[in-house]
Parts: structure tokens; C-alpha cells; sequence
């Protein structure tokens, strides 16, 4: 691990250089900053443990990459590619080495200098001054900051499997000899540190607070730790390497992922989720705090992530190229074939029409990509080339069209689902002005309930309890206006698992699902795309085409660790594979 000296004039630069979840972070301190000042008052601590509610994720995939800020792990997923010059941004066609992971480098160095900012104040938080003056607040500023580090392990167990478990700073006398722990003690203590902060946040939390640690939140990561560490990928029988970094044995593995999202379930009464009546209401779900988000990241005009980087939210970087967008991540073909037809029927059914894909589908597929023909911010997605164009000129998305062309959709799709499309204006020109506003309070959610009842559908179908399976699937299928699912066996599976694609797709799940399942088909396979033309008369029509093909390479269900770790400390075993 790198940097792990106590130089608390670092932390205090932190503290005050890196954004927050709270206004108070615009105080501007006039005198040094010294460990006893940070430790003296609630006031000071909350904003150390401000700083580390920014180990969160948030709409890019690695914060220290300009770029990466802008599109995230959709392009490394069975949902996505990246869409500029088809650039392999995560290395999963070139292949990932302990060198270099592409875009995704840092992540682990980030990710460790938040478990060591976190551990430094629990080191010291217990015997100081605030914990002694105002010891009920200063209790909660402890539960949230384990809280945030459980998170942090919970991240880092899925990408690198088990890690080293430090629950104290290191310092300058200290072995830096680190081995990892086994997956299963990783997981172990995760939950035992998310069990400790339950009993200790409160269940929910004002609107001022929101983004902030409840019980719920805790309980949530539990949940998804819980059911991860009971999928394939770690069962011993299946594991891609049979090694403790990666298995988890548990007999009671399913129904102690059951317990995890059952507890949720109790607190919040098994409610149904926000009813809504069309596309543009579920859009909404996703614009603005609601009851159903368990945890999430603030971002507004008074919460930035990266200062005032907005032109890192969706509104610019995934709206196509004809409307002044970036057109990052491309959906794939493949992926938009998981919607459902209106009906409930699949897309291998005989109601889907490959000459027209966008009819009749299911309300998310409106919601959530844009295709050709969209209505989208004042005027039709266009990504058709024509045959004439001194008849018909070339689609204002196509890649003869507005805007950086380069940026034009190499799949026929980009990304709907995020966007706040109250702003940005046409202009004159055809392009849209405005891309870059902030509209209030709109967060990137970590944690919600749906995710939640698919945790427990997927849970209870593998204890064979088909029929509970089956209630909260349905609970969360048919607030999508899907018709009652009555699938059984494999076919429930496969439909708990379709339905965690579309109901949670481009939300950061989908990369680490497939991986999970083992899903190999959906981790190597040829990009399909749909190329539109226009006709002479009019007419548009679709072929489908390969766009790129992406390998899969058995190493690539966990990320390497980085070389430079494993140089400065060989005991730090390297991943199977590299």
C-alpha cells in the first residue's frame, strides 16, 4: 500500500480539497490544520468523515481518470461498449496485465487510501476531545465512517477477490509484509462491521442528510455482499481457481443472503415500489430523492463530485452525437434484445418484428435507450445514413451528421436512462445548448429497493421457494407494467436474472452479474449493432451487423493487482491468471 504514513496535513488538504455531501465544506479554514483541531470538535470530524463519503462511486467508473469520469463499467459489461473509436477502455479485448487495467487504473490505490483515511480516524475518534463533548453525534460519525469502509471492502472483494483486512492505520514501525485474507474472512468481516453500524444509524434520515448513512444503507450492502458471495463464482465446485482468495463454502451461504435482504424487507413493510404510469415517470425515478433509494450520491449545484466538472453527468456525455452529446457508452444490440415486448413476451417470440425492434416493446426500453426514431429533447433520434442524399439528407445522429461525428453511435443506441432532458435547448443550428446544467438534487444511486427484492427473489429461488421468488420479482416487474411472471425452474431463474439486466441496467451491476452467473456468453461475445438507412422514399430499415468482437479470458473475473503492489510487497499474491 502506498502512502501510509499519518501525515494528517494530507488528510486536512483532503478534507477541505475534495467535495462533500454538505455545504459546510465551503467554509474556508485561515490557519493550519492540526491533529488536535480535527479531533477537538464534532464540527472538524464530520468533515473527515465528508471526505470519505467521496470513496462512493458516482457516474464515472474511476474518479482519477478525466475521462473515466464520464461513462462507467456499462462499456466493460454485456450492456455497453465504448463508443468513441471503439476504444477498449477496460483492456478486455487487448487483455488487462498487472501493468495496466486501462481506464481502470488507480482503483485500487484509491480505494486504499480511503480504507487508510477511514482507519486513521477510528484510530483516534474513540480517546478524542469531540468523542468526550458530544458523544452521541460523534457515535454516529464513527458508524458511518466503518460504514463507508465496509463499503469500500465490499468493493474491493469484487474486484480482486480477498484483500488484505487492516482495521488500523499502519505506521511507520509496522510490517508492510500484507497477505491477503481468504474471500470468506473479507466477507465475514464486512458484514460484521455493516451489523455494528445498523444498530447504530438511524433507520432514515431527514432530506437535508440525504446521502448520508442509514440502517438501510448498511442492510443494503449486506444484502448485495451476501448474495455475491453465494453465486457460482465463489462456489468451490465452480470457481474458475478453487484457491480461499475466491471461494465461499458456507452451508447456509442462500439463506443467509435471504436473511440479508429480508431484514430490509421487514423495516420498509414488503411495499410495493413507486408506482409509475408510463416511461417518462420511471425516467423520473431516477432525477430526484425518493423513498425507494436506499443510498445514493449526491450531485447538484450545492453537491459536486469533481468541483464544477459537470459536464461528467449523463445529460452530456451519453446524449448523441446530433445534440452536442459524447455518446460514450453505446448500448449493445445484444443487451436491448433482454427488453420485453409490451406483452411480456421476449424478443424470441413471434409478437418482435426484427423490421421494426422499437414497437411494442416494454415500457423501460423507452425509459432507457435511445434508439432511432426516439422522441428525444425536441426532435427524432436520427442515426440513418441515406441512399440519396439530394433527396434525403443523412440522420443528424448519424456519423455524416451534427456535432462531432466521431461521437455518432457505432451500435444504433445510447443511453436514455439519467438524463434530465428539462435541460438543454435546440438551437438555431440543430444542436443542443445547455448540456451541462445541474438540475436539483439528482443523485447517482448506489443502493435501491428493487435491487433489494431481486436480491431476495434470487435468494428464495435457490432455497426452492419458487412461489416468495416469484412475489418479489413480480414486485418489481410489474410496477415496470409487465404482465404476472409464472415461470418455474430454470425458466423463474433465467427471468429473475433477465429482469435484474433491465430493471437495474447501466446502474454499475450488470459487469459484476455476469460475472457471478459465470455467464460467459454474455463476458465474450460478438457487439452486435443495427445500422439504419433511409430509403428514397422515405422508408427506414435496419440491418444488423457486428460491430466488434470482444473475447473472454478467464482471468478477467477479477481484475489484477497492481504490479507496483506486488513488487513492494511480494507477499501480496498476485491473481490467478497474470
Amino acid at each position: 500500500m502506498k502512502n501510509i504514513k499519518l501525515i494528517y496535513a494530507l488528510i486536512a488538504i483532503a478534507v477541505f480539497g475534495f467535495s462533500s455531501c454538505n455545504d459546510v465544506l465551503d467554509v474556508q479554514a485561515t490557519d493550519a490544520f492540526a491533529e488536535d483541531l480535527i479531533y477537538n470538535e464534532t464540527e472538524q470530524l464530520e468533515r473527515l468523515v465528508y471526505t470519505v463519503y467521496n470513496s462512493t462511486e458516482s457516474w464515472g467508473a474511476n474518479k482519477r481518470q478525466w475521462w473515466a469520469r464520464r461513462f462507467n463499467m456499462e462499456v466493460g459489461s454485456y450492456e455497453a461498449i465504448f463508443n468513441f473509436k471503439l476504444l477498449d477502455q477496460f483492456r478486455l479485448r487487448a487483455g488487462m496485465t498487472p501493468g495496466t487495467v486501462g481506464m481502470l487504473n488507480g482503483k485500487w490505490d484509491n480505494y486504499w487510501d480511503y480504507v487508510r483515511l477511514a482507519n486513521e480516524f477510528l484510530d483516534k475518534v474513540d480517546d478524542s476531545p469531540a468523542m468526550e463533548k458530544d458523544p452521541e453525534n460523534v457515535k454516529i460519525l464513527k458508524a458511518e465512517m466503518r460504514f463507508l469502509r465496509a463499503n469500500l471492502y465490499a468493493k474491493l472483494i469484487r474486484f480482486y477477490g480477498g484483500v488484505p483486512i487492516l482495521e488500523n492505520a499502519l505506521g511507520l514501525d509496522d510490517d508492510f509484509a500484507l497477505v491477503r485474507n481468504s474471500y470468506e474472512e473479507c466477507v465475514d468481516f464486512i458484514v460484521k462491521e455493516l451489523d455494528a453500524v445498523a444498530a447504530v444509524l438511524p433507520e432514515t434520515r431527514p432530506g437535508s442528510e440525504f446521502g448520508r448513512a442509514t440502517k438501510l444503507a448498511a442492510l443494503a450492502v449486506k444484502s448485495r455482499t451476501l448474495l455475491y458471495a453465494a453465486s457460482q463464482l465463489h462456489d468451490p465446485a465452480f470457481a474458475p481457481s478453487n484457491d480461499p482468495l475466491y471461494t465461499y463454502s458456507k452451508p447456509t451461504k442462500w439463506q443467509d443472503a435471504a436473511d440479508a435482504a429480508k431484514a430490509i424487507i421487514d423495516l420498509v413493510g414488503a411495499r410495493d415500489l413507486i408506482a409509475v404510469a408510463d416511461a417518462k415517470e420511471y425516467q423520473n425515478l431516477f432525477l430526484s430523492p425518493n423513498d425507494d433509494i436506499l443510498f445514493a450520491r449526491p450531485y447538484s449545484s450545492l453537491y459536486y463530485d469533481f468541483g464544477t466538472d459537470a459536464n461528467s453527468l449523463p445529460d452530456q456525455t451519453m446524449s448523441p452525437s446530433g445534440y452536442s452529446g459524447w455518446a460514450l457508452a453505446a448500448p449493445t444490440h445484444n443487451f436491448t434484445l433482454q427488453f420485453n415486448m409490451a406483452d411480456g413476451t421476449t424478443t424470441n417470440d413471434a409478437s418482435f418484428d426484427p423490421a421494426n425492434p422499437n414497437a411494442n416493446r416494454e415500457m423501460r426500453y423507452y425509459a432507457d435507450l435511445n434508439y432511432n426514431g426516439a422522441e428525444f429533447r425536441g426532435r427524432k433520434v436520427e442515426y440513418f445514413l441515406s441512399d440519396d442524399t439530394s433527396v434525403n439528407p443523412h440522420g443528424l445522429d448519424s456519423e455524416q451528421g451534427l456535432g462531432n461525428q466521431q461521437h455518432s453511435s457505432k451500435t444504433g443506441y445510447n443511453i436514455r436512462k439519467f438524463q434530465d432532458e428539462g435541460i438543454g435547448t435546440l438551437n438555431a443550428e440543430g444542436l443542443v445548448d445547455g448540456l451541462t446544467g445541474i438540475s436539483p438534487e439528482r443523485p447517482y444511486i448506489l443502493y435501491r429497493l428493487a435491487e433489494v427484492y431481486l436480491n431476495y427473489a434470487e435468494a428464495q429461488y435457490h432455497l426452492n421457494d419458487e412461489g416468495t421468488a416469484r412475489t418479489f420479482l413480480n414486485k418489481v416487474s410489474s410496477r415496470a407494467l409487465q404482465p404476472a411472471i409464472t415461470a418455474s425452474g430454470t425458466d423463474l431463474l433465467e427471468a429473475i436474472k433477465r429482469e435484474r439486466r433491465i430493471e437495474l441496467c447501466f446502474e454499475g451491476h450488470n459487469f459484476f452479474d455476469e460475472r457471478r452467473w459465470m455467464n460467459e456468453s454474455h463476458l465474450g461475445f460478438d457487439v452486435k449493432g443495427l445500422r439504419w438507412t433511409k430509403a428514397l422514399d422515405g422508408t427506414e430499415t435496419s440491418e444488423e451487423v457486428s460491430v466488434v468482437e470482444r473475447p473472454w479470458m478467464t482471468q478477467h473475473y477479477y481484475l489484477p493487482i497492481p504490479a507496483s503492489e506486488v513488487e513492494k510487497a511480494p507477499t501480496m499474491l498476485q491473481n490467478f491468471g497474470y
